[in-house]
This record gives structure tokens, sequence and C-alpha cells, in this order.
């Protein structure tokens, strides 16, 4: 991978270049990049949060006495058991211009009658669609997570805690979150590499385009077209596999940081 990022590769005559830092420094003025870098970086931002933070508090719920809370625990799992490839399809059908999402929103009188909104080909929504999804398929494999850790956490440090006059938000935030941290660290580190990994999903959305306009391009989708599509272009494919490699890195060390920081107990 480090060989091919020096070199301009053409696969189809089996020829190698050598073109020194030619491919790292393309990336500054190559716009296609920076809105590629831009999407995945907001794909993460927004997703990596939203999927913890839920799959927290629904794990919380089901490890509460509830009744049917195991019936709620195989509803929340269903999800996990449905390939990424069918779960977009179903998504896209979702939000197409006559799914059941624009009826819904054209039923509650929030759009008018025949104006549904084309999420799929509008670069204002396309993004927002596919994290909606992400956020949707990820939450059950880290509610499961965090509802196997709560199961060890000591009851007696609720009743204590309740012994003392601390109410649910107060055992929410000074026994459950503390106590999570570890498994919080490993769904913080894996939703960050999951999501700037994130091309199966944009994908199939875009049908490889990256579009519209480019709204869901995500570096690894770049790679893909850049090293099999009709650009022809190993060496620079490889060269921003590797500057992605190194993001994912310093993310996760400074993700792994701040988790792991005092300041959080």
């Amino acid at each position: 991978m480090v060989y091919l990022s020096f070199h301009k590769v053409n696969l189809f005559t089996n020829s190698f270049t050598f073109v020194g830092l030619d491919n790292y420094l393309r990336l500054f003025t190559d716009e296609t990049a920076r809105k590629a870098l831009t999407n995945t970086l907001s794909f993460s931002v927004v997703v990596v949060p939203c999927q913890t933070v839920i799959a927290l508090i629904i794990a919380s719920v089901l490890n509460s006495k509830i009744r049917g809370k195991y019936f709620f625990r195989a509803v929340y799992f269903l999800p996990t058991l449905t390939s990424s490839s069918a779960l977009t399809i179903i998504f896209m059908f979702m939000f197409s211009v006559t799914g059941p999402i624009n009826m819904m929103l054209i039923r509650a009188g929030i759009l008018p009658v025949g104006g549904g909104i084309n999420f799929l080909e509008n670069p204002d929504f396309a993004l927002k669609v596919i994290m909606v999804m992400n956020i949707w398929s990820t939450v059950p494999q880290y509610t499961t997570m965090y509802l196997a850790s709560l199961q060890d956490l000591p009851v007696s440090l609720y009743e204590a805690a309740e012994i003392d006059g601390a109410n649910t938000l107060q055992k929410f935030t000074n026994i459950t979150i503390p106590y999570l941290k570890p498994i919080t660290t490993y769904v913080l580190l894996t939703g960050i590499i999951g999501t700037l990994q994130m091309f199966d999903q944009a994908y199939i959305f875009s049908n490889g385009s990256g579009g519209p306009a480019n709204s869901t391009l995500t570096v690894s989708l770049m790679v893909y077209r850049y090293a099999f599509g009709t650009n022809n272009a190993m060496g620079y494919a490889a060269c921003i596999a590797i500057i992605l490699a190194l993001v994912i890195m310093a993310v996760s060390m400074i993700a792994e940081k701040l988790n792991s920081s005092e300041r959080w107990y």
C-alpha cells in the first residue's frame, strides 16, 4: 500500500511510475477529496455520539424493572440480524418520494399533497438519511453490549444511593455512566472506526457515484472509485487509504484519551 502511494499505477498496462509525493500533494488541491473527507467526518461526528447515547439510555431502561423487558430486548436486537445491504434498500424505499415517510408528512399536513421531498436525490437530505439508517441499525448492537455489562453492576450501589436520597437521574449519572466507562470507550472506538470506514451504505444508496452532487461520497467510496473505477488511479487511491488510516488512528487515540480522563467521573 505504501509502495503504491508513491507511484502512478496503470492497471491496464501494468506499469508503475515513481512520482514521489505527488499523490499526497494532490490531496491538498483535490476538491473531491476535501468533500469526501468533510462528508465522512460529518457522518462520524453525528452518528457516533447519537448511537452511543441512545444505546446507553435504552440499555438502562431495559435493565430496569419494567413489564415485558425481555420482549423489548428481542425487538431492539432484530435490526442487527438484517444485512446492511437489505437495510439500505429498505430505507431507500421508506424515504423515496412515494415512500412511507413522505406519506406520513403529507397526512400530518407538514407537506402539501403531491409535494413529497425527494430525499434520495436532494443533496441536503441524502447523507442525513444514511445517518438515520446507520444509527437505527447500530444502536441495537451497542445496546446489547451495555446491557450485558449492566447485568454485573451491583444492585447494592443503587440501593445505597436511594438511601442517600438520590433520584433516578442522579443514579444514572453518578453510578451507571461511570461504571460503563470501559464499555463506552469500546463503543466510541468501534463507532469511530466504523463510521470513518463507511462504504457499503453510501455505495448502494448512490449506486457507486457518491451522488447527488457528491453529498454521499465518503473517503472509502472515493478510494474504491479511484482504485477500481474508470479513474484507474490505484496509486492515488492507496495514498487516500493511508491518510484515512492515519486519521482513524489519531481520532481513536484522542477519543480514548478523553474518555479515560478523570474529568468524566
